[in-house]
């Protein structure tokens, strides 16, 4: 019987492990699935060591932010490039076609990995320690934590942030001492690490949409018989949908939640969204004379 062993980097309520669950139930018996525990829980372990883990074989799957292998797959970062995407549907409707498919070949040429599908990271949101984030210049002088993402950090140059590579193992104690004044991270991400008892400033920005990818190891996935490849293919579609319904739920519920612990996330006027809009121009423009024109116009 094929064995599936499936990393993660999150805790037992978040939306994507949850989804690793039924993931491994809907696989009934055409695979062993086992769930290891949170990688960032082992004493000296990063979250990123589980794509060396999965690629390698140690592993046979992960989810895993797409950020962190824009450099290996350059296509993938158009979902770093901010006040790109506008809407939920427009980022499935992109992923579940013809997007879709062209960076699962990539992946599939480039790496030893099979996305397997893309699940719903969420709209990354600005909060700090300082003061409410109305305009660019409020970002001024602030350091903030992000992921290792060359978009990303320039994205945060240009609005005034200073930015700091800083591993998810390490984010939550980096919020919490103060090594960093900002975060930006989905609201369930926030909420799950305790950003908000540290940050009382929270700026609905939806900068950036977040992709997760569902990866396999290619060479397993290839080895096994056709009927647990399909087995494995059916279970991921069932598990992305789930997943995506509860990354839509999620948001709604941890808006009442900070509400609950005295946070009013601040909305954006459309003028305000403007102004950080045009800060980042110059990023974007960058990125589409990078990636081209076809990966921009495959999303809508």
């Amino acid at each position: 019987m094929a064995k599936i062993e499936f990393g993660r980097y999150q805790g037992e309520a978040s939306v994507h492990t949850r989804a690793a669950r039924l993931f491994g139930e809907a696989l009934g018996a055409h695979a062993a699935f086992n769930l290891h525990p949170n990688i960032t829980e082992t004493p000296g372990a990063k979250a990123a060591d589980l794509l060396g883990l999965v690629e390698a074989g140690d592993l046979t799957m992960c989810y895993f932010a797409s950020s962190y292998l824009a450099a290996r797959v350059p296509e993938v970062g158009v979902f770093d490039v901010p006040f790109l995407i506008g809407s939920r549907d427009a980022a499935y409707a992109a992923l579940d076609g013809d997007l879709g498919a062209l960076l699962k070949d990539r992946f599939a040429a480039n790496t030893g990995f099979r996305v397997l599908a893309f699940w719903d990271n969420g709209f990354r949101h600005f909060s700090n320690n300082a003061r409410p984030l109305r305009a660019p210049a409020d970002c001024q002088g602030l350091s903030i934590r992000s992921m290792n993402s060359e978009l990303h950090q320039s994205a945060f140059r240009a609005l005034g942030f200073a930015p700091q590579f800083i591993d998810v193992a390490d984010y939550p104690a980096a919020v919490a001492s103060g090594q960093v004044d900002a975060q930006e991270n989905p609201l369930t991400n926030s909420f799950q690490f305790d950003v908000h008892k540290h940050h009382p400033y929270f700026t609905l920005s939806g900068h950036l949409f977040g992709v997760s990818l569902l990866l396999c190891n290619k060479a397993a996935f290839d080895g096994w018989p056709d009927d647990v490849r399909a087995a494995v293919d059916a279970a991921a579609a069932l598990a992305t949908k789930a997943q995506r319904g509860f990354a839509v739920a999620e948001d709604a519920d941890m808006m009442e939640r900070l509400a609950a612990e005295g946070i009013q996330p601040l909305s954006l006027s459309d003028a305000e969204r403007a102004a950080f809009e045009d800060a980042v121009q110059p990023v974007l423009d960058g990125a589409r004379a990078n990636l081209g024109d076809d990966i921009f116009g495959a999303l809508g």
